[in-house]
């Protein structure tokens, strides 16, 4: 992540694009939905496209015709949902395409597809399963971190359908092994910034976070 422009084929570009619009399309109405029956919440999901323009924005050069960064889909993911981060997604990523020449058009659909959708969806799954058993703190960053490094998996993915050399499970491994030498520090950063940023969110705003049922009430009242 990013893929840059004119890396894929298009047929993938294609593939890419098809897989990611349904998702976008429910985030559309997830977030319409959340500004109807919740518009004290407006200023959060801003605050997470903020976070994650910023985040993956800071970019390390890769050899793979992409480079590292940080993802920050997993504070939208846990407070909204992975539809709702894929359009913030692909929000942050059609500006960074257009101003800072990160990305691309052409390969937005398979960026948003691995950090609009994988990358959040696991961020997601990953607190609600952990959050009763593990304190908060604990399953955000593990949220995020796992969020972080599932995008750059779906992208080793991805990289490695377009060009399998000398087949898929080689290609996958070597593009795998070139991203985890930066990525695994930088999702370890990402999760502790995000538990960072949660929390000063739910000591500013924990009616808002009781809403939208990340916390419970009975966790708010301790």
């Amino acid at each position: 992540m990013h893929i840059m422009e004119g890396f894929l084929p298009w047929q993938w570009c294609l593939f890419w694009y098809l897989l990611s619009a349904p998702v976008i399309v429910y985030g559309l109405i997830r977030i319409i939905r959340i500004a109807d029956e919740k518009p004290e919440a407006k200023p959060l999901l801003a605050v997470s496209g903020a976070f994650m323009f910023v985040l993956s924005s800071l970019k390390l050069p890769s050899v793979t015709g992409s480079c590292s960064h940080p993802t920050g889909n997993g504070l939208g993911a846990v407070l909204f949902g992975p539809a709702v981060t894929s359009v913030m997604a692909l929000i942050v990523l059609i500006f960074q395409a257009i101003l800072l020449a990160h990305g691309g058009l052409t390969t937005l659909g398979a960026n948003v597809f691995s950090m609009g959708i994988v990358g959040p969806f696991c961020a997601w799954g990953i607190y609600r399963l952990t959050r009763s058993s593990l304190s908060t703190s604990v399953s955000v960053f593990l949220a995020a971190f796992l969020g972080d490094l599932m995008t750059y998996v779906t992208t080793s993915v991805q990289l490695a359908l377009a060009f399998p050399i000398p087949g898929f499970s080689e290609a996958l491994m070597k593009f795998m092994i070139i991203f985890a030498y930066t990525q695994l520090p930088l999702a370890v950063a990402e999760g502790l910034l995000t538990v960072v940023i949660f929390e000063n969110i739910l000591k500013l705003k924990p009616d808002i976070m009781e809403k939208l049922q990340i916390i419970s009430k009975k966790a708010t009242e301790a």
